[in-house]
């Protein structure tokens, strides 16, 4: 066996073991970071503001649930289910997570928005996030 051959091997072996390894832990900074790198320009946080607010064409904004301060609770809008803080200030394990933050963009861009969310406006709305106190 080659050496090249064995460091290809060991390099695919790696991935693999990577790839299912349980997702690490990971800051909101973090995240912002990549969805920036998606996109390849800056957040804007006052789109993310307005986005958050602003209703897009169906019943609920952002704000409807999470309410206009996310960095307090807030309450669903038809099951009356009580919502930890959004903002990391408010909840410190909010954005901690990639799988679970898409998953919760995915849901909830499509209840707002009626489609996900774009890289860009994930950035904005997280960079927004990052400002609430």
């Amino acid at each position: 066996m080659s050496l090249n051959y064995r460091i290809v091997l060991l390099a695919v072996a790696t991935t693999a073991a990577l790839a299912a390894a349980p997702a690490q832990a990971v800051t909101a900074q973090d995240l912002l970071a990549g969805y920036v790198k998606t996109t390849g320009a800056p957040a804007n946080p006052v789109a993310g503001q307005a986005f958050f607010t602003e209703k897009h064409g169906k019943d609920w904004s952002c704000a409807t649930c999470h309410s206009a301060n996310p960095a307090g609770a807030g309450k669903h809008a038809t099951t009356g289910k009580a919502i930890t803080a959004l903002a990391p200030a408010g909840d410190a394990a909010r954005f901690t997570d990639l799988a679970k933050t898409e998953k919760w963009f995915k849901r909830n861009c499509n209840d707002v928005v009626g489609r996900e969310c774009s890289a860009s406006e994930k950035a904005n709305v997280l960079a927004w996030l990052l400002t609430v106190k």
